[in-house]
């Protein structure tokens, strides 16, 4: 069919001058002599991801996937201006995009032109807010950062202790605060925990904020169990200590210092009231600590509980 049309065009187009000029022959012949249009190239959105965003090429490989309906340059060029004003480095800029690659999307306009604006308010320095967005480009580009903040600022009692935070957690700051952080809190303060126990336990365990609050509760619970009181200054290291484990290894942990330290039920209850820490130790430090204790020492185990 193809070869059909090719002779057809060239019979036309090769008629004798003196033969009439049909409209049609006109056409073809316009068509013919024209210079083939070029379509526009292709957005290649991997390769402006290695090239402008400074992203490797396993990395722009894995986030080009989430930006696959970018057809230009012109959103995403905006933001790196944008974030390239608030002084972030290209590496800053690079590990952003990898970490949330729809920043690359978010309207300066409408989005992170107001939230610098507004976390600028608030006192947050050109540097200070550089920081926030290549820690936690997510929350950064969402829209309760800037109304949330001032709750964090309170109970963190520093920008820096916030950002120290949020490298562990970074959805804190767009976490619905009515709904989780804040009956999280209240829970904490019921166990007798002040405002500097709390944010020294959410430092170091951030996510306590945003999990739901039964988990929160069984926690607490299980701390009792342990036989730790409520208002005891070893309470937020109890709590800390078993955020880590699960029952099943605390339960486990309690068996192994049993046998570990020659212990009754009673006197592992003394040893972890005391020093709530144990309980993240390893097998083999406190397998050290025992044969030391025990063997070279010679320490009686109910002494070895008291200390």
């Amino acid at each position: 069919m193809l070869r059909l049309q090719s002779c057809i065009l060239t019979r036309l187009l090769s008629s004798p001058a003196t033969t009439p000029v049909s409209p049609l022959h006109r056409l073809l012949s316009a068509a013919a002599a024209a210079p083939a249009a070029s379509p526009s190239p292709a957005f290649a959105v991997e390769q402006y991801l290695v090239d402008t965003c400074g992203l490797t090429r396993a990395q722009a490989l894995k986030v080009s996937t989430k930006l696959s309906h970018l057809k230009a340059p012109s959103k995403p060029d905006g933001v790196l201006a944008f974030l390239a004003g608030l002084g972030l480095s290209s590496a800053a800029v690079a590990a952003a995009v990898a970490k949330d690659p729809k920043l690359l999307c978010t309207s300066v306009t409408r989005t992170l032109a107001p939230t610098v604006a507004g976390l600028t308010d608030l006192g947050l320095s050109r540097s200070d807010i550089g920081r926030l967005a290549s820690l936690a480009p997510a929350s950064f580009r969402g829209r309760s950062v800037v109304s949330n903040l001032p709750y964090y600022l309170l109970l963190y009692g520093s920008y820096d202790n916030i950002l120290r935070v949020i490298k562990k957690n970074s959805t804190l700051l767009v976490s619905n605060l009515e709904k989780v952080v804040k009956p999280n809190v209240a829970c904490l303060l019921e166990c007798e925990l002040d405002a500097c126990d709390i944010a020294k336990l959410c430092i170091s365990r951030p996510w306590l904020l945003t999990t739901n609050l039964e988990r929160v509760q069984e926690m607490v619970a299980c701390v009792e169990s342990l036989g730790v009181p409520r208002g005891s200054g070893m309470f937020r290291l109890a709590l800390q200590a078993v955020s880590s484990l699960g029952e099943d290894k605390i339960a486990g942990k309690l068996e192994y210092l049993k046998n570990m330290f020659r212990w009754s039920d009673a006197e592992v209850g003394i040893a972890v009231c005391r020093a709530p820490v144990i309980l993240t130790r390893s097998k083999g430090i406190l397998q050290s600590r025992s044969e030391f204790l025990i063997s070279e020492v010679a320490l009686e185990p109910a002494y070895i509980a008291q200390l």
